[in-house]
């Protein structure tokens, strides 16, 4: 009897086992978290489809209508009085402009700097946390002060003001990117480059910048999309169409007659399509700058 009851509680013991084997195979194993991966890419798709869908909807259906994709025919007008009625090609020239100088500014300063205050401490424990406090900092908290100094500089309502704070706003965030990528270098290869005469300068030049490409490849690419997507300092500082960037002019879409849903669907997406490209021929470098620069070498 006592055979049979050890046997039996063995059995027990087996079956909840794999009852718990099969559990955790459905709601952790490979299929679970395809699906999981599945939904979060829906999530993300979603507004860009309803986007699409939306810039090839007639203006009445778009008004009207409640459906996802177009139920009246597929139209491109939409399309047309986006770059008739607004000179958004301009604006994505602008913006284009602004993206590429500010970002080339921005990594100019971010990588010697990285490079100074982790190697030789430069600013102690103030020029850190300083760099730190500008990142987290609200842009509205600085907003009058900028416009003022940008005024008196007489930068006002020009490509080169709103690309001069573009850059100073994200060297920062460039500082903050290529920090971690800077600290997995081995001293040993600098001090090697200084037995061999070189200056601190051509250490970070012929050594250690080779070795955080990478990094500093990513930081770039995030530069270049905050600087893209920036709407409240291009708000402040350009007025007219010469300095207008691409989400000022999204902004002129909204008239006394409404918002022209429409073609505010096709600017955005002509909007998009450059990033997107940018993210797509950039990714491999993007994700080992943002993975292996957080990984002790």
């Amino acid at each position: 009897m006592a055979a049979e009851n050890h046997f039996d509680d063995l059995s027990e013991k087996a079956a909840r086992k794999d009852l718990g084997y099969y559990l955790r195979a459905i709601f952790f194993g490979r299929p679970a978290r395809l699906v999981v991966l599945l939904l979060f890419i829906a999530l993300i798709l979603i507004p860009v489809i309803f986007v699409i869908s939306t810039s090839f909807k007639i203006p009445l259906e778009i008004r009207l209508g409640g459906s996802i994709f177009p139920q009246q025919g597929v139209v491109t007008i939409n399309w047309t009085n986006a770059f008739e009625n607004v000179p958004l090609f301009k604006f994505l020239t602008n913006s284009t402009f602004v993206a590429v100088v500010s970002t080339i500014l921005a990594l100019l300063v971010a990588v010697p700097a990285t490079y100074s205050i982790i190697r030789f401490k430069t600013g102690g424990w103030f020029l850190p946390s300083w760099i730190l406090g500008t990142y987290v900092m609200p842009p509205i908290v600085v907003s009058v002060p900028i416009f003022a100094l940008v005024k008196a500089v007489g930068l006002q309502d020009q490509l080169m003001g709103i690309t001069l704070v573009h850059a100073m706003a994200n060297i920062p965030i460039a500082v903050w990117l290529i920090d971690s990528y800077v600290r997995t270098i081995p001293r040993e290869l600098e001090h090697a480059a200084w037995i061999d005469g070189y200056s601190k300068f051509d250490t970070l030049l012929k050594v250690v910048l080779p070795l955080i490409r990478p990094g500093v490849m990513a930081a770039g690419v995030i530069c270049m999309i905050l600087s893209w997507n920036e709407f409240l300092f291009a708000l402040i500082l350009t007025y007219s169409v010469r300095s207008n960037t691409f989400p000022i002019g999204i902004s002129r879409f909204i008239g006394e007659h409404g918002m022209q849903f429409g073609e505010m669907s096709a600017a955005a997406l002509a909007g998009m399509i450059p990033i997107y490209i940018l993210v797509f021929f950039t990714s491999r470098s993007l994700v080992e700058g943002l993975t292996r620069g957080g990984v002790k070498g």
